[in-house]
């Protein structure tokens, strides 16, 4: 694929709509390789994936996107993240065979968590919305119906090689031409799984969009890097406290703390954790003469 790990944005001209493509494959396999997924867990995971970063490129930010599902059905979990750089990573939890390919056979009932950490002014946004609709993009749609009032649509999906989506979006804070906006929505939906996972960005504007006057920009990279770090996990270690700690070392004689996402492990023997909490703890003041 020409496009491979990439998103690219598009623009109507002299219209206030926006557009953007994803297409991955080394960063959706390099997901999907820490686990032994079920095709289907994995299809879910990789449209996760697209869905997140199509959504980070609609907003100005420094920091995280996090897409979540949690539910009570087969697949119970998914969290699909990406930052400011297209960095992305993701994990799914299943608890049971899936059998059936509609989101409710595959999630059950649950919920679309969307939360936005935003590290130039520390502010962290949050929407919830019902896990509803035949398909993933469906639910995603309705989140942007309820919480942001922007019109919306989202086209996903994957195979075991590759994952891919379209957005089209409204421009924020701008008026709309309704009756343009249908006729762009009615050429959007025409396009099929087959013709998303085939072609290229370029192809895919010249079978939709022809007719329409478009300005394509260059492509940027996306790839898979996994946010944790020996600091963070020192964290997570501080946490659980000195005397639990001890008590760790003492029967197990290392503490091992895994990154869910990317499976590194780091170990900590008796000599790393006292210095851990031995640089942690504020050395007592000094004596002063009255």
């Amino acid at each position: 694929m020409k496009n491979a790990d990439t998103l690219q944005r598009f623009l109507f001209e002299n219209n206030n709509i926006r557009g953007t493509f994803i297409h991955l494959k080394s960063s959706y396999q390099a997901a999907c390789d820490r686990y032994q997924y079920p095709e289907v867990v994995a299809q879910q995971l990789g449209q996760a994936l697209a869905a997140s970063t199509l959504l980070g490129s609609t907003i100005k930010f420094s920091g995280s996107l996090i897409l979540q599902i949690h539910s009570g059905g087969p697949l119970n979990m998914l969290i699909a993240q990406c930052d400011e750089e297209r960095n992305i990573r993701g994990l799914a939890r299943w608890q049971s065979n899936i059998n059936g390919g509609s989101l409710s056979d595959i999630f059950g009932q649950g919920r679309v968590t969307i939360t936005i950490n935003n590290d130039n002014n520390n502010e962290r946004y949050q929407g919830i919305v019902g896990l509803e609709g035949a398909t993933l993009s469906a639910a995603i749609e309705r989140y942007f119906s309820q919480s942001e009032q922007l019109n919306t649509r989202l086209w996903l999906s994957a195979n075991h090689q590759q994952a891919v989506g379209l957005l089209l979006q409204q421009l924020p804070g701008e008026t709309m031409d309704e009756d343009y906006w249908q006729h762009i929505e009615t050429l959007g939906e025409t396009i099929t799984r087959e013709e998303l996972l085939q072609l290229s960005s370029e192809e895919i504007l010249h079978r939709l969009f022809h007719e329409e006057d478009i300005r394509l920009f260059a492509p940027e990279p996306v790839s898979f890097r996994c946010s944790c770090s020996r600091n963070k996990i020192v964290a997570v270690l501080r946490s659980l406290g000195l005397t639990e700690s001890r008590v760790i070392i003492e029967e197990q004689g290392v503490i091992e703390i895994g990154c869910e996402f990317c499976n590194q492990m780091y170990h900590f023997d008796r000599v790393d954790t006292e210095a851990i909490f031995a640089s942690h703890i504020a050395p007592p003041a000094p004596n002063t003469p009255q």
